[in-house]
């Protein structure tokens, strides 16, 4: 094999991996084992399915439904015939997946039994021209139609080039509206690449994945780098923190990524100080800061903390913090991984001297193509010199270790989830009896930082946050609404009109107003 015959396909890498070890385990999920060669039967009958069902090179393939080795099996199947992968979020309402599946012009949509009811409701209007149910038992991993079954199992695999689109994954934008991120194939294998050499894990590790797959960290911090790397990935269907700690000690888990919230859970748990975390190596932490107490916590049972910062767009490692520097440099987002660069920039994207606040730029083989169908935003995020515009202010200290230190996007985190203040508002402003509204993130110990609604109401109105959130529940998937309501008077503002979030924000933290 020569340098320039090295294939970038996903499912090519697996099938590769899958033949050279078919006896090591590939998934366990909810106590059933699978073998890499198993699940190589299995990725080949799939893509036999889909085949036979039309899907063909540069068609987009969505799957809808709680983590399952279905949805793995629906990437690589579809990665085999050259098609594209939509992973949906299953917390989002009717009317935003509607959105997102025209966007993307999906051709076969597969949807967990959960969800059939959620599609049922929209069906009319999507644009799907295929339906396939994939069963929530862990007995069959795909419901089959009879014809399908009989297939025979997909021989061939297409080709790829490290620019061609393997996974298109929506991300929501300051207009309100989501955009998909298009990630190349080469953009995970040389995400993969950072991962192994930052995260130290190998074949013989065991690697816990229950933060949700239609998020990037929990699909490609360390889950697809497993399936290239030959370990285990043990799969949770949902995070359930006393579930976590016991198959952490039953499988002798060595590593798990997540958002602090879910720490901070399992940390709760009354089993906590006598759960076995022996085997732990480190657990992986991104999506939020870490707070210092969670981290010296974990420290007195001989646990690293290793956090990180990434995005989407990036696919996502863009920043790592290892253990030995969890404390010395707290608050820190850490360094960038070897095949990824950071600066930070200001006015007319002029690079900034260590210590000077201005944008985080990134640039490497991991930054996505651009977004789907989205070429005014693409040009707007990624420069000519190839630098992504991540909308977040930060800055470089003295070893070249990376702070955050604001959202340009004003985005809000809470509990590992991004919420984006411009798409809740658009919500929010429908309520007849809210004049003006600004979202914004507050401090939160339990999730980060509380989705916070400043409303205005029209005079002689009345509302409370368990009223907001229920007239809200219908349009507005439940973690992007509001915790926090403050009625006042009237939003700040400039001269020019523009809302001043940091008024509110620096007025209502840590108690006041």
């Amino acid at each position: 094999m020569s340098a320039d015959s090295i294939e970038y396909n996903l499912a090519s890498n697996l099938l590769r991996r899958c033949a050279l070890e078919p006896a090591r385990t590939a998934i366990i999920f909810e106590g059933k084992y699978t073998s890499f060669g198993e699940f190589e039967q299995l990725v080949r009958q799939q893509a036999a399915v889909l085949k036979t069902g039309g899907v063909c090179r540069g068609d987009r393939v969505a799957y809808l439904g709680h983590n399952h080795p279905a949805f793995f099996q629906t990437l690589f199947a579809a990665h085999m015939l050259g098609a594209i992968f939509v992973p949906l979020n299953f917390r989002l309402t009717a009317p935003e997946l509607e959105f997102i599946v025209n966007d993307a012009g999906v051709h076969t949509l597969l949807v967990d039994d959960a969800f059939t009811e959620t599609i049922d409701s929209i069906k009319a209007s999507l644009c799907c021209r295929r339906y396939l149910g994939a069963q929530s038992s862990s007995s069959g991993w795909l419901a089959l139609s009879a014809e399908c079954r009989q297939a025979e199992p997909l021989q061939s695999c297409d080709s790829a080039q490290q620019g061609d689109v393997a996974i298109i994954m929506y991300t929501s934008g300051t207009t309100g509206r989501p955009k998909g991120a298009m990630l190349t194939h080469g953009n995970i294998v040389w995400n993969n690449i950072n991962a192994m050499m930052t995260l130290g894990n190998g074949r013989d590790d065991r690697i816990l994945t229950a933060a949700p797959l239609f998020h990037i960290g929990g699909l490609n911090v360390m889950t697809l780098n497993s399936f290239h790397l030959g370990s285990t990935v043990v799969l949770h269907r949902h995070f359930d923190p006393v579930k976590a700690l016991d198959d952490i000690a039953r499988y002798k888990i060595t590593h798990m990524f997540g958002a602090p919230a879910m720490f901070l859970f399992m940390s709760q748990s009354d089993g906590f100080e006598a759960s076995d975390l022996g085997s732990i190596k480190s657990i992986v932490c991104g999506a939020a800061p870490v707070p210092e107490s969670l981290i010296e916590l974990y420290g007195k049972r001989d646990v690293n903390f290793c956090q990180g910062y990434g995005l989407t767009e990036t696919a996502p490692l863009s920043a790592f913090l290892t253990a030995e520097w969890a404390i010395k440099k707290l608050g820190s987002a850490g360094i960038p991984p070897l095949y990824c660069e950071a600066q930070i920039v200001g006015a007319g994207s002029t690079p900034l001297a260590v210590g000077e606040r201005g944008e985080i730029c990134l640039r490497g083989p991991n930054v996505m193509k651009g977004y789907w169908n989205r070429p005014e935003a693409t040009a707007e995020a990624i420069d000519a010199q190839g630098w992504f515009h991540s909308g977040d202010i930060g800055y470089l200290d003295e070893d070249g270790f990376l702070y955050i230190c604001d959202r340009l996007k004003d985005m809000v985190i809470s509990g590992g989830e991004n919420v984006y203040p411009a798409e809740v508002e658009g919500i929010l402003y429908k309520h007849d009896d809210i004049t003006e509204v600004a979202i914004l993130g507050l401090p939160d110990e339990k999730w980060g930082e509380a989705v916070t609604a400043f409303v205005v109401l029209r005079q002689g109105a009345q509302m409370t946050l368990d009223s907001l959130r229920a007239w809200a529940d219908s349009q507005l998937a439940r973690y992007k609404l509001p915790l926090r309501l403050h009625i006042i008077e009237e939003l700040p503002r400039n001269p020019a009109g523009k809302v001043l979030k940091y008024v509110l924000k620096e007025q209502f933290t840590d108690g006041q107003g």
